[in-house]
């Protein structure tokens, strides 16, 4: 251990693995223009046939969050085709459903998806995705870390308030959850 708040940074960060051959590259909504470029980018490397960008109306933008990114996908080269809409979610919780009933209504199966987004956020987005999907779904998370990283984050003010938040935000989220999934475990855990 390096710091007394390491704890802190494996709690919020995910460990970036390994991309592989998924059905579908979700990006939870923002302003940002990064997570988009990354999610164009790995539809171009094969990764992926569809995104789903996802999100509602927001006020910085002055547009959907999902229409400002399909923008930035377009201007990449993604075809309009495999832009997949989700523009009405207002939250986390609201990308994951919206995203989920997307999904559904274009018929996909899917088993494997990629997840990009801030680094910063990617516990909290990874942990709504898995609460909402279907546990047969397995996720990989593509984190942007071109600002706030979990090697830098305890540098800046800016970057331990982004965190800390994170961290708050993770246990008020989630933690009713977790008796639904240590039995929705322990089911699985039977039936095998």
């Amino acid at each position: 251990m390096k710091y007394p708040f390491d704890c802190i940074t494996d709690l919020v960060f995910v460990e970036e693995e390994e991309i592989v051959s998924s059905d579908v590259i979700l990006v939870p909504g923002g302003s940002h223009v990064k997570p988009m470029e990354m999610a164009s980018e790995l539809y171009h490397a094969g990764i992926a046939p569809y995104i789903i960008p996802s999100g509602g109306f927001n006020s910085k933008i002055e547009i959907t969050e999902w229409e400002h990114l399909k923008r930035i996908g377009l201007s990449l080269g993604v075809p309009e085709s495999a832009i997949l809409r989700e523009d009405q979610a207002r939250n986390t919780f609201d990308n994951a459903r919206n995203s989920w009933n997307v999904i559904n209504e274009s018929q996909l199966s899917v088993k494997n998806a990629v997840i990009v987004c801030k680094s910063f956020f990617a516990r909290r987005a990874l942990m709504t995705y898995q609460t909402v999907f279907p546990p047969t779904v397995s996720f990989r998370v593509k984190p942007d870390e071109s600002r706030i990283s979990r090697t830098n984050w305890y540098y800046s003010e800016a970057g331990i308030n982004a965190v800390l938040k994170e961290a708050e935000k993770i246990t008020k989220y989630f933690g009713h959850h977790i008796p639904n999934w240590v039995k929705q475990n322990d089911v699985n855990d039977i039936e095998l």
